[in-house]
């Protein structure tokens, strides 16, 4: 029996997942400042609404509702008209309900440590929106002055978001350098993690990512090279990154890993076109 999948439609993205994210996971994507995580689960978001029409949520904790509409738009993602149509929301956290442009915000969150409260609004958004997708940006704000209860806050996000039938992505802040994935204990409550690094080697930086876990899913084993382009990430799938302390280099994959990984994709794409099909 196959895995229900839900394609990222990231370039390189789903080839490296062996197809897509399974169906009602919860994805950890960690990082340091600057490695592309705010842009990858807004492109998740936009994806989803241009390929399949699914209505999306960002969750703002640490950016203004106009920075977050702004940053869309930056890459030439057009949110404002999907948000007019209904498909698209802003659950505002960052404001706490201040000021002329949050009074206009339908989803607000007025304490951020209101765990209870947010989770209340963010299922009223996700019934209203019928909503398939969400991003929480950055889920590490909920517990950088609490770690203790960092599991226990992510279990309450999750029970909320998979059970409401939701696939998200939860960003989480690490310190430049840092190799953790942004809490203790956070990394065993997802259901998998995506590890986002930049990395300098004889004054060059390198961008990568790399799969640490994906529950029910095959992943790629190895550290692939990506970039940020003006039209947002693109994942050389079928190339590994490999840093040591005397040289970097991109090398390509396999042939065989690349033809598993294409034949993946290819065969969730035919699943979801079916699944389309049935529901018409």
């Amino acid at each position: 029996m196959k895995v229900p999948r839900v394609r990222t439609y990231i370039p390189g993205f789903d080839e490296i997942l062996y197809g897509g994210i399974p169906e009602r996971n919860i994805v950890l994507i960690s990082g340091g400042p600057g490695t592309g995580k705010s842009i990858l689960g807004k492109q998740f978001l936009y994806n989803g609404l241009l390929k399949k029409n699914e209505a999306g949520i960002f969750v703002a904790l640490e950016e203004h509702p106009v920075s977050v509409i702004r940053s869309f738009k930056h890459f030439g993602w057009d949110i404002t008209k999907y948000e007019k149509e209904g498909k698209f929301a802003i659950v505002d956290v960052f404001t706490a309900g201040i000021g002329s442009m949050a009074q206009k915000e339908k989803y607000v969150v007025k304490d951020v440590d209101n765990v209870g409260e947010l989770t209340g609004v963010l299922r009223d958004a996700i019934r209203n929106l019928n909503a398939k997708r969400v991003v929480i940006d950055s889920v590490s704000t909920l517990y950088l002055s609490k770690p203790a209860i960092a599991r226990s806050i992510v279990m309450q996000l999750k029970r909320v978001i998979a059970g409401l039938g939701c696939t998200a992505m939860f960003i989480s802040q690490v310190s430049a350098g840092e190799r953790g994935f942004g809490g203790p204990g956070v990394e065993h409550a997802v259901d998998g993690i995506v590890r986002l690094d930049l990395d300098e080697y004889e004054g060059q930086l390198y961008r990568s990512v790399i799969v640490w876990k994906m529950r029910d899913s095959k992943i790629s084993m190895v550290r692939h090279p990506m970039d940020i382009t003006d039209e947002g990430i693109i994942i050389q799938w079928d190339k590994y990154l490999r840093i040591t302390n005397v040289k970097a280099e991109i090398q390509p994959l396999p042939q065989k890993e690349i033809e598993e990984m294409k034949k993946a994709v290819e065969e969730t794409e035919e699943v979801v076109q079916e699944t389309e099909v049935e529901e018409e």
